[in-house]
């Protein structure tokens, strides 16, 4: 079955994006390509084994898929990391999980983050992916909040096939993501004509 927000994505922004941004070609529209979630535990050596099983669990919940453990390449004395440990999770969406993810992001957790004004505009990497932290999985509600055990933050990457910011921004805006209005400057004049 085709999830909702693919089927919205062939149906209406593929004709609307190909006009906006005048490509001659269908194939030139941007699409998403992947979304990347990934997690870095820093606790203490004791605690990171442990650390790490929550986090992969957590991560399993949220988006439906077993992420793989990521593992340090070398020591870093400062960090008390030894190469070979745990150090965090990844996981990476692709197809109907990626699909359904965005949508659940989008419509439902997004709107969930405390003070909600909108999403930074400016997190895009000159190459049309964007990326997006979260400070806290409880958002997220797929997360049973009284068997949270620690808090983890999450870095959400959503890469697209866009090849400028501008292209990745409008396919990201065509989709529905929850950006930042930019403040609109006060005119002088109308202050004065209040006073």
């Amino acid at each position: 079955m085709i999830p909702t927000l693919q089927k919205y994505y062939k149906e209406t922004v593929v004709p609307a994006l190909q006009e906006q941004l005048g490509l001659s070609n269908v194939n030139q529209v941007p699409k998403l390509t992947k979304i990347v979630v990934t997690t870095h535990v820093g606790y203490a050596q004791a605690e990171r084994k442990n650390a790490t099983e929550d986090a992969v669990e957590e991560i399993s919940r949220i988006t439906g898929q077993k992420p793989s453990v990521v593992y340090a390449r070398k020591s870093v004395a400062n960090f008390k990391v030894r190469a070979g440990e745990a150090v965090g999770a990844r996981v990476t969406l692709r197809a109907n999980h990626m699909w359904e993810f965005l949508d659940r992001f989008i419509n439902i957790t997004a709107p969930n983050i405390r003070d909600f004004r909108g999403l930074s505009p400016k997190s895009f990497d000159g190459q049309g992916n964007y990326a997006v932290g979260i400070t806290d999985q409880s958002i997220f509600p797929e997360v049973e909040l009284d068997k949270i055990k620690r808090n983890l933050g999450f870095d959400i990457i959503v890469v697209t096939s866009a090849t400028t910011n501008e292209h990745g921004k409008a396919l990201l805006d065509a989709l529905g993501f929850p950006f930042r209005k930019p403040q609109e400057q006060e005119n002088p004049e109308k202050s004065e004509a209040a006073a």
